[in-house]
């Protein structure tokens, strides 16, 4: 069983990496992805998928035979968009962990006094 609470394992989930017998990338590689994107498993995934995304569209063409059709571009342009997804999935977690501390230093709100008003103890 494959413990998903490991960041390298969540990264081969996203990306659908999951065949233990043959998977796309080693435990190197994946912790290389980690890495680069400091520890954020969206945004490793979205560089694997990138990653992958590049080696379809220099690898495969657009072939298509009596029978069966290849279409490697659209496959890479399609995995590039996930990864842009995720991107901004990772984006939009990030925003919403943030704490800026600038406006959390001054009170919005509360007492207002007018512009040039005096200030009394």
């Amino acid at each position: 069983m494959v413990d998903y609470t490991v960041p390298e394992n969540q990264v081969r989930l996203i990306i659908g990496d999951t065949n233990a017998a043959d998977p796309d990338f080693d435990d190197d590689q994946i912790r290389g992805f980690l890495t680069i994107a400091r520890g954020s498993v969206l945004r490793a995934a979205a560089d694997a998928l990138d990653a992958i995304a590049t080696d379809e569209a220099l690898l495969s063409k657009k072939i298509q035979t009596q029978d069966r059709a290849s279409d490697g571009p659209a496959v890479a342009d399609a995995l590039r968009k996930h990864a842009t997804a995720l991107r901004k999935r990772a984006d939009e977690e990030e925003a919403a962990e943030d704490d800026d501390p600038f406006f959390t230093a001054f009170a919005i709100g509360g007492e207002g006094r007018a512009e040039g008003e005096e200030h009394r103890l």
